[in-house]
C-alpha cells in the first residue's frame, strides 16, 4: 500500500521535472486559474501539465487557453480539457480531440470527425507492426522503466543519495531508452556536480530523441551559460523559445545574456517578453529592475528613452 502511495503522489517539484515545466511557468497558469495551486500531485497530474505545455509550445497564451477549455466545457459538457484532450497540429492549425471530437483550439469549432488513420497521422506517434507479445513486452518495459524513473525522482528528492537517484534512472533508459526525463535527470545531477562534459552528453542524447524538447535546450543552454560558451548558450536559449515562443525563463535568462554581451535591443524586447508572462513574481521585479537600467544608459549616451 506504502508503494502504490508514493506511486500517486509527487511534490510539486517532482511534478515539475516529470512534466518538463519550470515553478515559473506554473505560477503563471496558477494565476490564469488553469490550474488549481497544491503542493501534492497525482500521476494524472503530468497529462494536465503536459497538455497545457503543448498548447503553449502551439503559441496559445493563457487567455486563449482559458477561453478554449470555457468551449469545452459548454460544447462537450462533462469532459476535463486538461486530462481528456489531445493536441494536434494540422498543417500548422491548433486542433484538439476529445472523446472522438476534434475542435479547432483558436476558435473552440467543432470539426467533422475523421478516421483513426488521420488521426494516427496528426499524432505523429508511428507504429511498427509487431505482435501481441512483442508489443506486450515492450508495455512492461515502459511501465517498469516508469517505475525506476519514479524511483530516482523519489531519492534525488530526498537528498540523501544522489549516487543511487542516478542508477535509478540509468535502469531506467536501460529498460526504455528513449526515456527522455530520465537523460535531463541524469544531465542535472552532472551539472550540479560541476561534471559539465557528462551532463552536455546527457542534454544532447535527450534532444537526440526529441529535437524540440525546450527543457533539454533551457538546460544545455545554462550548461554552456555557466561555461562561458556564450554563443552556443545563445543558440540554445534561441531553440527553446522557438519551440516554446512563452517560456518565461528562457527570456529572462536570454536577457541577461544579451545584456551581458552588449545587445542591448535584444535583451530589451526578451525583458519585455519576459514580463508579459510573469508580471508579477519578484523575478519580475528584478526585470523591471535590469530594463530600467537599459533605459537610463539609453538616455545617459544621447539615444533618447524612447529609443528602448
Amino acid at each position: 500500500m506504502a508503494r502504490t502511495q508514493l506511486q500517486e503522489a509527487y511534490t510539486r517539484e517532482q511534478m515539475l521535472r516529470v512534466a518538463g515545466v519550470s515553478e515559473r511557468q506554473l505560477r503563471i497558469w496558477e494565476r490564469a486559474q488553469l490550474l488549481s495551486q497544491r503542493d501534492a500531485y497525482a500521476i494524472s497530474d503530468v497529462k494536465a501539465l503536459q497538455t497545457l505545455s503543448r498548447l503553449q509550445q502551439a503559441g496559445l497564451g493563457p487567455k486563449r487557453i482559458r477561453t478554449l477549455f470555457d468551449e469545452i466545457g459548454t460544447k462537450l459538457a462533462g469532459k476535463d480539457p486538461l486530462t481528456e484532450v489531445t493536441v494536434m497540429l494540422d498543417h500548422g492549425d491548433v486542433q484538439v480531440m476529445v472523446d472522438g471530437q476534434r475542435m479547432q483550439a483558436t476558435s473552440g469549432q467543432l470539426l467533422l470527425n475523421f478516421d483513426q488513420q488521420e488521426i494516427s497521422r496528426l499524432l505523429a506517434f508511428p507504429t511498427d507492426r509487431k505482435s501481441e507479445k512483442e508489443q506486450a513486452r515492450e508495455q512492461r518495459r515502459e511501465v517498469e522503466a516508469a517505475e525506476w524513473f519514479e524511483r530516482g525522482l523519489e531519492l534525488e528528492q530526498s537528498g540523501l543519495n544522489q549516487e543511487e537517484a542516478a542508477a535509478a534512472y540509468e535502469k531506467a533508459l536501460e529498460l526504455d531508452p528513449r526515456c527522455v526525463g530520465a537523460l535531463v535527470n541524469l544531465g542535472t545531477l552532472a551539472f550540479h556536480e560541476r561534471q559539465w562534459k557528462k551532463a552536455e552528453t546527457f542534454y544532447k542524447r535527450a534532444l537526440e530523441l526529441q529535437a524540440d524538447y525546450a527543457l533539454g535546450h533551457f538546460n544545455l543552454a545554462n550548461l554552456y551559460d555557466e561555461r562561458g560558451e556564450l554563443s552556443q548558450a545563445m543558440t540554445h536559449y534561441a531553440a527553446a523559445l522557438k519551440t516554446a515562443p512563452n517560456y518565461a525563463d528562457a527570456h529572462y535568462n536570454l536577457a541577461l545574456l544579451c545584456q551581458r554581451t552588449g545587445q542591448i535591443m535584444r535583451a530589451v524586447r526578451h525583458w519585455r517578453a519576459y514580463l508579459k508572462l510573469d508580471p508579477a513574481s519578484s523575478w519580475a521585479e528584478i526585470a523591471r529592475r535590469e530594463l530600467e537600467k537599459l533605459r537610463a544608459a539609453s538616455v545617459v549616451k544621447g539615444h533618447g528613452r524612447e529609443a528602448l
